[in-house]
Formats: C-alpha cells, sequence, structure tokens
C-alpha cells in the first residue's frame, strides 16, 4: 500500500526509533528506543496538525481588519459581555459557508467562481467581475489607510498625521509587493504565521489581563441578553456578527488549499479540521477584542483611529508596556490582512481572465494553467494595481472608507450563500456525499436572511 506524504512524514520520524532498538540489549534499552518512537510519533503528529491548519488560519486573518477589531471593541464598549454569543454565532456561519466552498472545489477540482460560472451562465463573470474590482480596490485602500495610521502610532516621525497615513500605507503597500512576488507562497506563508502569532497572543494577553470575570464571561457566551437585540444594541450585535471572518475573502481558501495540493474527497476532512480551528481561533480573537472594548469607554470612531484610540485608554490599565504591545498586536492584524489580500485576490482576477479568455480567445493558453497563476502576467499586474491604485484615495477619510468597504462587502455574503445552496444542492452538479445535509441548508437559509438584513442596515444606517 502507497503511503501518502501526511502518513509517510509519522513513519518516517517513527522509524528514527529502529537503530536505537538494534543497539539496545536489554529490555530497559527496547523500553527506551519505544519511548524515543513514541516522541518521535506524536512529533510527527503536532507538525501535521501544523500543516493541516494552514490555509485556514491564512483566511481567518485576511479576513481581520482594522474596521473588524474596531467594531468588536467598540459594540464591546457599548454593549459590553452580554454579546459575545454573538462572536460564535458569526465564526460559526463563515465555518459553514468556507466548508461548503472548499466541499465544492474538493468535489469537481473547480474553484467556485469556475462552478458558478459553468453552471450558471458567463452572465455571473459578467456581474461579479466589475463588482470585483469595486470590492478590491475599496479593501485595499482600507488595508492601506489603516497600516498607515496604526504605524503612525507606533512610530510617530511625521508632524502631519495625514502625511503619515500615507507614506505608511504606500510603504505596506509596497512591501506587500515585494514579499509576494519574491518569496512565493512559501515565505508569504511564514510572514503570516509569525504575524497570527503576535496578533493572537497579544490580544488574548490583554483580554486575559482586563478579565472581566468567568461567570460574565460565560452568560455572555450561553444566555443572549434580551437587550442585545433591541435598539442600537441590536445594530451593533448585527455588524458584530457580520464582521467575523471576512466577505468576499473567503474565496481565498480555495486557492490556498491547492497551493497545499489539496484535491478530492479524501481531504474533505482534512479541511474541516483545518477550518475549524481556524475559525475557532477567529471566535477567540473577537471574544477577546469585546472583553477589552468592555472595559474601556470609546469614542464614536471607526476603524484605525478607534484602535488607536482604544491602545492610548489602555496605557491605564496596563501601562506603557501594555498600550505599546497592544498597538503591536493591532499592526500585526491589520498587516497580516493586507498581506493576505495582495497575495489571493489576484487569484481571482487571474481566474476571472482566464474565464474570458476561454470565452472570447479559445485556445489562447496564456493563464490557464492553475498551477502557474502566481508567475502569470495577470496575477503579477494586479498584485501592482492593487497596491498603486489605491494611492490616489489615500487622502479620503478612513471611516468614509471603511464604510464603502463595508457595504461593498456585505453585498456578497447572501449571494454566496445562495450560490452554495444551490451548487451543492443540485442532484447531478456534485455527488451525494458531497451534497448539503438537511441542516447544512437551513444554516445557509438563515445565513442569507441574516446577511440581507445586514445589508439593509449597512445602507440605511
Amino acid at each position: 500500500m502507497r503511503c501518502t506524504p501526511r502518513s509517510g512524514t509519522v513513519l518516517q520520524l517513527a522509524s528514527l526509533a529502529t537503530p536505537i532498538m538494534r543497539k539496545s540489549g536489554g529490555g530497559g534499552g527496547v523500553q527506551r528506543a519505544l519511548a524515543t518512537g513514541d516522541k518521535a510519533v506524536k512529533l510527527a503528529g503536532r507538525l501535521q496538525l501544523f500543516a493541516i491548519i494552514g490555509p485556514g488560519l491564512l483566511v481567518a486573518a485576511t479576513g481581520i481588519g482594522a474596521g473588524d477589531l474596531a467594531t468588536a471593541a467598540f459594540t464591546g464598549s457599548r454593549v459590553g459581555t452580554a454579546v459575545l454569543w454573538a462572536v460564535v454565532l458569526g465564526a460559526f456561519l463563515k465555518f459553514v459557508l468556507n466548508e461548503g466552498l472548499a466541499r465544492w472545489q474538493l468535489a469537481t477540482g473547480q474553484t467556485l467562481l469556475e462552478g458558478a460560472v459553468g453552471k450558471f451562465g458567463f452572465v455571473v463573470a459578467a456581474v461579479f467581475g466589475p463588482y470585483f474590482l469595486v470590492w478590491s480596490f475599496l479593501v485595499a485602500l482600507a488595508l492601506m489607510s489603516a497600516c498607515g495610521v496604526t504605524m503612525h502610532a507606533l512610530v510617530p516621525v511625521f508632524s502631519d498625521a495625514a502625511d503619515a497615513k500615507i507614506a505608511f500605507g504606500v510603504l505596506h503597500g509596497a512591501a506587500g509587493v515585494v514579499l509576494v512576488l519574491l518569496g512565493g507562497f512559501r515565505l508569504f506563508e511564514r510572514v503570516m504565521s509569525f504575524l497570527i502569532v503576535v496578533m493572537f497572543l497579544t490580544v488574548v494577553v490583554t483580554a486575559g489581563m482586563l478579565w472581566p470575570g468567568t461567570t460574565e464571561v460565560l452568560q455572555g457566551l450561553i444566555f443572549p441578553a434580551p437587550a442585545t437585540l433591541c435598539g442600537e444594541s441590536l445594530a451593533w450585535t448585527i455588524a458584530l456578527m457580520g464582521g467575523v471572518g471576512g466577505t468576499v475573502t473567503v474565496l481565498c481558501y480555495g486557492y490556498w488549499i491547492r497551493e497545499k495540493g489539496r484535491e478530492g474527497g479524501g481531504d474533505l476532512r482534512i479541511c474541516r479540521i483545518d477550518l475549524g480551528v481556524a475559525y475557532a481561533m477567529t471566535a477567540v480573537f473577537g471574544i477577546c477584542m469585546v472583553i477589552i472594548g468592555s472595559t474601556l469607554t470609546l469614542p464614536d470612531k471607526r476603524g484605525a483611529g478607534l484602535i488607536v484610540e482604544l491602545a492610548a485608554q489602555l496605557e491605564g490599565p496596563l501601562g506603557p508596556v501594555g498600550k505599546w504591545a497592544f498597538l503591536i498586536g493591532a499592526w500585526g492584524a491589520v498587516f497580516s490582512s493586507l498581506l493576505g489580500v495582495w497575495q489571493a485576490i489576484p487569484y481571482l482576477f487571474t481566474d476571472l481572465w482566464v474565464l474570458l479568455h476561454r470565452r472570447f480567445r479559445e485556445g489562447s493558453g496564456e493563464a490557464t494553467n492553475r498551477r502557474d497563476y502566481t508567475r502569470s502576467r495577470p496575477y503579477r499586474a494586479y498584485l501592482l494595481a492593487l497596491a498603486i491604485v489605491p494611492v490616489y484615495w489615500l487622502t479620503m477619510s478612513f471611516s468614509t472608507v471603511q464604510k464603502a468597504y463595508a457595504i461593498t462587502g456585505a453585498v456578497f455574503i447572501p449571494l454566496l450563500a445562495v450560490t452554495l445552496l444551490v451548487l451543492n444542492g443540485r442532484r447531478g452538479w456534485v455527488d451525494d456525499r458531497f451534497r448539503n445535509r438537511r441542516l447544512t441548508t437551513i444554516i445557509l437559509l438563515l445565513a442569507t436572511a441574516f446577511s440581507a438584513w445586514l445589508l439593509f442596515k449597512a445602507i440605511f444606517t
């Protein structure tokens, strides 16, 4: 029987015990050898788990921007820990959506975009294309602005905050391009892993130092308080749920599992573990941000400006070290989101480009090899465009950019839920073992209704 690379890693490390057993003379030597082999197997298991959870952590980190940080903290400040259940529910809904996306791709070998265009017709590309262009440049602008604001708070070398936002924003955009172009997926993954560790540990430790009490936290997680379901509190609860885990960025997962070589139904369990761990960490991160915000009185600001204000207020209970540590963690969150967008969004553009070539220039082989997307001209051109085009609008206020980005992102989630309902629900399109179960269908319907309500609130409030 042929061993897969994953099982092969375990067997190779476990085999380290063999030469030791040969050299050992007595029963004690054999026991020591077996103990060494057990340690090798355990180490292999840990390494295997770390390899499994890579793409999920990438998509989770990419979905956490300055707006999501600020929304969680501000909601905590206004509503308190009574709203913690909404973080868990929001993370679960995004898990269901991303699991459906992975299920489709593993069942068919097609990305969700390829599948939607193939099954619903080219009108999908005609509608999604312009929307995608607008959304991608808005998110690029928002992330460059957020990086500029947070870096200015860390390194206040400019006398004017507006000039600092532009300069640092451009610098972060250029750094993202260099890392993606020169480092490839492996360097990107390593840098993202470092940033994820920084932001996660910083926020968790900060929340632990401001811990309001286990009973209060458990009540907020388990029992939805009536106060969170009416009036202004309801609006913030909805915003908190919608902001957990990203919007269009969930599509990135399909390209990152392709980078990892995950294909076929045998990898579905791995993807579920991957996404489960990733969105559990996303929920913990959001819970910690709500807890931090619940201990402070925050002004009515948006995005990165609110994060900087939050860090300044943390100096009171935690001292200067707490303030600077939180700023570093916040910078890690927004820069990891920028890197994730810089690396994965050009994949989506290239997918669209390939679909256009197949329709209008059949037989042109340019950029049609899925494995060579990152080396293609469309990919590299769009990566450069993400870092260059938004520079012109960096003078805009971050709150304006954030609201426009939030509205365009909110449009996508109900459309994604409906797409997954149909693609994974039709007989003949996917094998029965990959089709939506009844519970999944109900959850997707609820996600559609909730996302539509969120979009309504985002536009009219």
